[in-house]
């Protein structure tokens, strides 16, 4: 029997990677995530049902379209081996429990938003508005008080999103131009909904810290300074909360117990 769930847990997050992909590539475009069908980006073909299963379809093609063999993004498998995987993990380390759905949910959000900023630089406000509204939805499923719960969440939810915006307000008044945008505000307060405020603050610290080290990277790479440097920090921020959904709470407890 878990065998069997394991393959069922596994089949389901490729599947719903395969969708994940859909939505990364329209939904920053405004575009329908039902209308067309699937196409080549290239030149266009309809993608058939033998072309389309997760993960098998790639690798039988050998990541090449079937009609132009023009490349196939490397990100449509690693998007859907990336939600499997994570599936999986939530099973494994919560078991069949509204917890391990929750987290199932809140990593679909996270790949799908990592995924858009780093390709478009945006934070769609339909994953992010709905996932705050089901960060919140969630936090009082999973406590006895599920009304003071719920209410607690959303607080904390406007309380981080008020203080990435004063903070933005701040850099744009000594900088006159965009540090931390709007959607980071909303994407910290969809994080801050699911996982609290204290892996909220973990997560926005790992993000900078990231952040900071990719820009480096880059500084370094082109031999120049230059102040102006694109990098996709909602990216940083949904890979951050990822690592603190499973080893956020530990990592806090350790850092504390320096002060006890």
């Amino acid at each position: 029997m878990e065998a069997l769930a394991v393959i069922f847990v596994i089949a389901l997050g490729l599947a719903f990677g395969s969708f994940l992909n859909v939505c990364i590539t329209r939904l920053p475009r405004h575009e329908s995530v039902v209308k067309p069908r699937s196409r080549c980006p290239h030149c266009h073909a309809p993608i058939a049902a033998r072309d389309n299963i997760p993960l098998l379809s790639f690798l039988l093609l050998h990541g090449r379209c079937r009609a132009c063999r023009q490349p196939i993004a490397w990100r449509y498998p690693a998007v859907e081996f990336a939600t499997a995987t994570l599936w999986l993990l939530c099973w494994l380390r919560f078991g069949s429990s509204l917890h391990a759905l929750g987290m199932a949910a809140f990593a679909f959000i996270m790949l799908g938003l990592a995924g858009m900023d780093a390709e478009t630089l945006r934070l769609p406000n339909v994953f992010t508005l709905p996932g705050i509204l089901l960060g919140v939805i969630y936090s009082g499923a999973m406590c006895q008080h599920w009304l003071k719960c719920a209410l607690l969440s959303a607080s904390w939810a406007i309380t981080v999103a008020g203080v990435l915006l004063a903070i933005s307000a701040f850099y744009w008044l000594l900088r006159r131009r965009e540090g931390i945008g709007i959607g980071d505000a909303k994407l910290m307060a969809l994080i801050a909904a699911w996982l609290g405020p204290s892996q909220a603050v973990l997560v926005f610290v790992l993000g900078v810290l990231a952040t900071a080290a990719c820009a480096v990277a880059v500084l370094v790479r082109r031999r120049r300074f230059d102040g102006n440097i694109p990098l996709p920090f909602g990216a940083f921020l949904c890979a951050a909360s990822l690592f603190a959904m499973f080893y956020g709470q530990p990592l806090i407890d350790w850092y504390l117990s320096f002060y006890r």
